[in-house]
């Protein structure tokens, strides 16, 4: 099903917008890839190359804490502790089992990563039009690059916003980025990147798409009359719609896909070819 919950605005966003004056902003995790689909840090976590210890590990902390992600009468503050412990943990355990850099492209090429349909046309169609895309993810940064790089869709249009793993010269990990990201914190206005918010700024609409409510700051504090905000409802969707009708202009449910959300923009690039 498709929810729009404000038609006016909508039919005003598609004639007010073109691909010289917006940017958008996409989440990675169920959102960029189907519901269905494993997310980034299991597809690091591998069983067959990794084993089965770190796996189960992430199954049990996952299954601890994702609920409580997805779970909106929960006080923010203490829900932001919770997701602090989930990542903490996570990251915990790459260190404990000696991932590398080997050993993490073994295990992305063999994971059960899956595009949602549409996807890949979707990020096409951005690049053909130079729309910068800006995909802002609580996942693994290496995760996403090389996924997208397989998938022959990531383009020079695309910044990676994530939890990204450094390695040494011997492709041992040193350490995961510094300021962790989670779900709770994913927003432009708190990033330290001057290159990034210029490219942005000159851009008078955004767009953002995402699978939880809390996806919507990725975009930072922005009109109203300016945004535009997409949500993907996966889960729970009886105990869920009223609150993503009342944050997203937009919801899509039942594995809807981004051909539903090309009907929703108006970007014409019959004329905006790229190589």
């Amino acid at each position: 099903m498709i929810y729009i919950n404000n038609e006016e605005k909508i039919n005003r966003f598609k004639k007010l917008i073109h691909k010289d004056n917006i940017c958008i902003f996409i989440d990675f995790d169920k959102t960029i890839t189907s519901s269905e689909s494993v997310d980034s840090w299991d597809a690091s976590a591998n069983k067959e190359v990794m084993g089965k210890e770190i796996s189960n590990s992430l199954d049990k902390i996952s299954q601890k804490y994702g609920p409580i992600e997805l779970d909106y009468t929960i006080d923010i503050q203490e829900k932001e502790k919770y997701m602090l412990e989930w990542y903490e943990k996570s990251m915990n355990l790459y260190y404990t089992y000696h991932l590398t850099k080997e050993k993490l492209k073994e295990c992305i090429h063999n994971s059960h990563l899956e595009l949602r349909n549409g996807a890949k046309a979707f990020l096409k169609k951005l690049y053909n039009c130079n729309i910068p895309v800006i995909i802002f993810s609580a996942g693994i940064g290496n995760v996403i690059e090389q996924f997208l790089k397989e998938k022959e869709c990531y383009y020079d249009n695309i910044t990676i916003i994530g939890n990204f793993i450094k390695f040494d010269e011997n492709g041992n990990m040193i350490k995961f980025s510094d300021n962790i990201i989670h779900t709770l914190n994913k927003n432009i206005d708190k990033l330290n990147d001057g290159n990034l918010k210029e490219k942005i700024d000159i851009k008078e609409y955004r767009i953002v798409i995402g699978d939880l409510v809390e996806d919507i700051n990725m975009m930072g504090e922005y009109p109203e009359d300016k945004s535009l905000k997409i949500g993907f409802l996966n889960k729970n969707v009886a105990e869920n719609l009223e609150v993503y009708r009342k944050n997203f202009d937009i919801v899509l449910t039942e594995e809807n896909n981004f051909f539903d959300i090309e009907k929703c923009m108006s970007l014409d690039n019959k004329d905006e070819k790229r190589e």
